[in-house]
């Protein structure tokens, strides 16, 4: 049987298996501009979905007012807290326009 890193160093094969290789991860894409902005757009966009998924989970489960449920409000709105904090770190870092030189001054 041969393991995912064999099938990817082989050269591509023809016939069916051939239109499969849409599939598979370029990494001279990655590794270009357009694939770090995309990879960092998706990070953001993990942490703001999270963001909201968070917020209405714990406001639902704040509805109970059951003790767990306050535990579970309290739990969601730390999370949120960090996930708010990744996202501005990843904005001011990768998304954020640089700074030139003379705009420092």
């Amino acid at each position: 049987m041969l393991s995912a890193l064999d099938r990817r160093d082989r050269p591509p094969e023809e016939g069916a298996a051939a239109g499969l290789q849409g599939f598979a991860v370029d990494k001279t894409f990655l590794s270009s501009l357009k694939g770090i902005l995309l990879e960092t757009e998706l990070d953001f966009l993990r942490c703001v979905s999270a963001i909201i998924i968070f917020l209405v989970v714990s406001i639902a489960a704040v509805t109970s007012r059951d003790g767990a449920a306050i535990a579970a409000f309290v739990f969601g709105i730390i999370l949120v807290s960090v996930f708010v904090y990744d996202a501005f770190k990843i904005y001011r870092t990768e998304m954020a326009p640089r700074a030139t030189e003379g705009d420092q001054q």
